[in-house]
């Protein structure tokens, strides 16, 4: 289903609703351009660019489970910041132009780039016993909730 808004003069109104997830490269890429398009501001800038990293948070009984999608980035390069309930997650992709000498580069995508994400969890994380794992492009962390202070009971001698 499109919805399509339009103003009293018939034209096309851009709106910011888009589907949850894209499957298909090429509706990723129209995406894109369309968001860069509508709203300039959003689009990063040349040199830096900077991507939300996809999740999936998963919450058990004892800890939350969350992947991240980080293609081609080198476990040196992945900082994870847990702060009570706030976790970030900052990750830098580096590739060399790898020119050789006699040799002219002439279109490069392959360039930086950095991937930041930040989002609050519902409980406190220990984070004396999160870990992480980064496997294939994806990051697991793991991070434990925080053990509720419960009253401790003394023993009268």
């Amino acid at each position: 289903m499109n919805l399509i808004l339009r103003n009293r003069n018939g034209f096309a109104v851009p709106v910011a609703f888009r589907p949850a997830a894209f499957d298909r490269p090429s509706e990723r890429f129209v995406s894109s351009m369309l968001d860069d398009f509508v709203n300039p501001l959003s689009a990063p800038r040349q040199g830096s660019p900077v991507s939300g990293a996809r999740i999936n948070v998963v919450e058990t009984d004892k800890a939350y489970e969350v992947e991240a999608e980080l293609p081609g980035v080198a476990k040196s390069d992945v900082r994870i910041t847990v702060e009570n309930r706030h976790v970030s997650i900052e990750a830098e992709v580096k590739h060399d132009s790898g020119c050789k000498e006699g040799e002219q580069l002439i279109h490069a995508e392959r360039v930086i780039k950095k991937f930041a994400r930040s989002f609050t969890l519902p409980a406190e994380i220990d984070d004396a016993r999160a870990a992480a794992k980064l496997e294939n492009g994806v990051l697991t962390l793991t991070l434990p909730k925080k053990e509720e202070m419960q009253p401790k009971q003394i023993t009268v001698q």
